[in-house]
């Protein structure tokens, strides 16, 4: 059942913070900083300027619970003052199936996972871990536990997890969008489509690049974009990408994903998929108030935290400035 749709004005207080808060997302500016420090420790210092706890700059396990901490801090400082709880939500349901194929898989090769967890999505991870060994979950979210029943049904007759992965990967998809929908902000759903549009573009240029077929190809698009998953289907195997995304946001994706098709970088595709959806998220800073400063934020930070892990990880591997740059994508700042 879709709540009801929370008011521009209901979110005045928010707006009027989130803006203050943006002075210490990570801007280009800072993110050139990291990049031209001449230590990791000099780069880190950075992040602690706007907010991040201090973390060993040589340690990736460190990195990581200074971004959990991060995230976390994040989600509950929205939380306390958001008028509308689900909007949150949508943002959180990737790292319930993150934590959902990372345990399926473990399970499957007797490995632990528990390093692998994220604690930011809707269900403790625990609780989770504990669900799956025991083939127990009623105690979990209606569409996440029928997902987690099909997966591993599917992963246990085939051995394939790339099989179980598509299954998880149409559930989230389809939640995060009905999940969208229900919170009535026809931004937020906007944002999710791109979303779902991004990844089937991504899944085309790489089924192609592998010189794999339609059948492939139908396995691993998901419904719920824009453009439906059949006509993605019929432009990679026909006509091309390039025409049916032209009049779209994805449209200079899509001629870097011919160019990737035919054996050029997928980096540079990679990089316009993901700029493409940060361009559109970031028309929220054109509006003064309402729930759209808060999904702008949240996406801001999203991308923040993969822009963080990308450049603290190459300065631990002593990967040159230049190299991180090509890497880099758009900040929302």
């Amino acid at each position: 059942m879709r709540r009801k749709k929370m008011k521009d004005t209901d979110y005045l207080f928010l707006s009027a913070k989130l803006r203050a808060m943006e002075n210490n997302l990570l801007t280009a500016g800072r993110m050139e900083r990291m990049i031209d420090a001449p230590t990791a420790a000099e780069a880190a210092r950075v992040l602690s300027e706007i907010g991040y706890g201090e973390f060993s700059p040589d340690s990736e396990s460190a990195l990581s619970e200074a971004l959990a901490a991060e995230r976390e801090k994040t989600f509950e400082e929205l939380r306390h003052f958001m008028p509308d709880h689900s909007v949150i939500d949508v943002f959180r349901v990737k790292y319930d199936y993150h934590n959902l194929k990372a345990v399926l898989k473990a399970q499957a090769m007797g490995l632990p996972c528990e390093g692998l967890l994220i604690d930011a999505g809707r269900v403790d991870p625990k609780a989770l871990l504990e669900a799956l060994r025991e083939g127990d979950y009623a105690g979990l979210p209606e569409e996440l536990a029928a997902a987690a029943q099909e997966a591993a049904e599917v992963l246990g007759t085939t051995k394939d997890p790339q099989r179980s992965d598509f299954v998880l990967d149409r559930a989230y998809y389809r939640e995060m969008l009905r999940c969208a929908e229900e919170t009535g902000s026809a931004f937020l759903r906007r944002y999710v489509q791109m979303t779902i549009d991004a990844a089937n573009l991504r899944s085309a240029v790489r089924t192609l690049r592998m010189g794999k077929g339609g059948d492939f190809l139908r396995r691993v698009l998901v419904d719920g974009g824009t453009i439906p998953a059949e006509r993605v289907t019929a432009a990679a195997l026909g006509s091309g990408l390039g025409e049916l995304y032209r009049t779209t946001e994805l449209r200079a994706a899509a001629e870097y994903g011919t160019a990737a098709i035919q054996g050029g970088s997928l980096t540079d595709f990679e990089k316009a998929c993901d700029d493409a959806v940060t361009r559109f998220v970031a028309k929220a800073k054109q509006v003064p108030f309402g729930v759209e400063v808060a999904i702008g934020y949240l996406a801001a930070k999203e991308i923040e935290f993969t822009a963080v892990r990308m450049i603290m990880s190459s300065r631990m591997a002593g990967i040159d400035g230049e190299i991180i740059r090509e890497r880099l994508r758009e900040s929302y700042v």
